[in-house]
């Protein structure tokens, strides 16, 4: 098998974050769940963005920070993801290209605007996501070009993605391609909500397609219906050839068929924002499986991308990601 030219060709939902602070009391006055992701149409992003306060924009998407991630800890990622070729698309094609990402996919030139998700910060620093899907509803399979797929030791999906129909024929297309070429598909679960609209589907996704799940304590609880996360680890044993299983602030558990390794979190300065600690997890944690490092030193490297990334605002890095490990981990 040829040395691929990516360690990482990420697939998902392009999108424009733009952040603010809010208290409980206007995630309650506006009927949302507290932690989770919402999906709005085009009238209630425009009617939340006018009763949000002080806002930064900043380009996100799960599984682009993700990318964004793995630029920055100096691995070699593609992205896929679908924008408009208005102001947010050019803004987000800029900043993925401009960290050393390769992105191709073409901008729609009519249709729906850049998806943007506006994501609420209460004090706690927990994030709470509305997010308007515009253009990424058009991701079709014409825009997996199964060369850059082939061509990349992993190939990771977010879970979100499942929520549109094109897209998921988008999903199943990239992990055939990837399967065929010898290649390993890895799925972010990315949601509770997004499990629960999904679950059978995503068993059946798991168990003929994916090699390498990610999910954090209360997605890999409900995607198999058990109300404690040992009864979860005992579940997705087997089923999957490697899990790696986040918990906040306990840190991180990566399971396989005959290992359990648990790996204490790395703890931040402060935790201002958890939006995209998942996401930079992830990047940590592919790029120790992908340049060989063992379980645990993946799930090490994970921990303090993860760390870094809660200590600001906004979903990806804010310093060089290699340095960090160079200076923590050598």
């Amino acid at each position: 098998m040829t040395t691929p030219r990516f360690a990482v060709a990420a697939i998902g939902n392009a999108i424009v974050d733009i952040l603010a602070h809010a208290d409980d009391a206007f995630l309650a006055g506006r009927g949302m769940a507290k932690g989770g992701m919402m999906l709005i149409d085009g009238p209630t992003a425009d009617s939340l963005y006018e009763a949000m306060g002080p806002a930064i924009e900043a380009s996100g998407g799960s599984a682009a920070n993700t990318a964004a991630g793995i630029a920055s800890l100096g691995g070699a990622v593609a992205y896929v993801g679908k924008v408009n070729g208005d102001l947010l698309g050019k803004v987000f094609t800029h900043d993925i290209r401009a960290i050393g990402v390769h992105f191709d996919t073409p901008a729609l030139t009519d249709g729906p605007a850049t998806a943007r998700c506006m994501v609420l910060i209460t004090p706690d620093a927990e994030r709470t996501m509305n997010t308007y899907l515009g253009a990424c509803t058009r991701m079709t399979p014409d825009d997996i070009d199964e060369t850059v797929i082939a061509d990349a030791a992993v190939t990771y999906v977010e879970g979100y993605l499942w929520d549109q129909p094109d897209a998921k024929q988008a999903i199943l297309k990239a992990a055939k391609a990837a399967r065929a070429a010898g290649r390993k598909v890895a799925l972010s679960l990315s949601d509770a909500f997004c499990v629960d609209r999904h679950r059978a589907e995503f068993l059946d996704l798991i168990a003929t397609s994916v090699d390498i799940l990610f999910a954090n304590e209360q997605e890999i609880c409900h995607l198999y219906g058990v109300a404690s996360f040992d009864e979860a680890v005992e579940k997705v044993r087997g089923q999957v050839g490697l899990a790696a299983l986040t918990r906040g602030a306990a840190g991180s558990v990566v399971v396989t068929a005959d290992q359990t390794v648990e790996v204490v979190a790395h703890v931040p300065d402060a935790v201002v924002d958890t939006t995209g600690a998942g996401d930079l997890y992830a990047a940590g944690f592919l790029h120790g499986l992908t340049t060989g490092r063992p379980l645990t030193d993946c799930a090490r490297l994970g921990g303090l991308c993860a760390a870094e990334c809660i200590s600001h605002v906004g979903p990806r890095p804010q310093v060089s990601l290699a340095d960090l490990v160079k200076r923590h981990l050598g």
